[in-house]
């Protein structure tokens, strides 16, 4: 393929993906304007390797990785310090099961409340949906910090989960169990998430 069609061939890519591509750039960054220079920076990136790509249906997994290999160089330099959660009720699909959870909100609320750390490795595992060990590289972590991060991560979840339903039962003087739990809205601290996401147990 000439450079000419190159060129062609990626302004095509880019014309039909890129509103799912702004979507993943806003999984990693709350500012609208920053997922923006984001989502351009990895472009620019990923244009110079065009033709390096020989299956362009991995392109979107490609384009991901630059993504989020840019934000971290972000995060080292302070520009930013933190994967944001609040626009994950936008952009997070039916298939991770947090869109059928009635407690949703409520957990949001407590990712937000997690340490930086632990609330960007949550992020990044289960609703980026890497592995372990790319999560490890996304975050400059060992894969066993990334591990015992996580542990943490959701046991605190879990805990304060379990306070509000109790503090809920006392308050309206309900037998347990007699609404859905907010655990069930918990990910899988063994697994990458599927349809409904579950919590393991400690």
């Amino acid at each position: 393929m000439t450079a000419t069609a190159q060129v062609l061939d990626f302004e095509e890519y880019v014309r039909t993906r890129q509103a799912a591509l702004l979507r993943s750039a806003r999984r990693l960054v709350s500012d609208p304007l920053d997922a923006q220079d984001l989502l351009q920076t990895a472009l620019a990136r990923t244009c110079d390797k065009w033709d390096r790509i020989a299956d362009k249906s991995l392109a979107d997994a490609y384009l991901r990785r630059v993504m989020i290999n840019t934000r971290t160089e972000w995060w080292r330099s302070r520009r930013l310090e933190e994967v944001p959660t609040d626009v994950l009720p936008e952009v997070i699909g039916v298939e991770d099961g947090i869109e059928q959870c009635a407690d949703r909100e409520l957990l949001l609320e407590l990712l937000w409340a997690l340490p930086p750390k632990q609330r960007s490795v949550v992020v990044l595992r289960h609703w980026e949906q890497l592995s372990t060990e790319e999560t490890a590289s996304a975050l400059g972590m060992s894969v066993g910090t990334v591990k015992s991060t996580l542990h943490r991560a959701l046991a605190r979840l879990r805990s304060e989960l379990l306070s509000r339903e109790q503090q809920w039962q006392q308050d309206t003087h309900e037998e347990p169990m007699s609404r859905p739990t907010g655990l069930a809205c918990l990910p899988s601290a063994c697994a990458r998430p599927v349809a409904p996401p579950t919590v393991c147990a400690a």
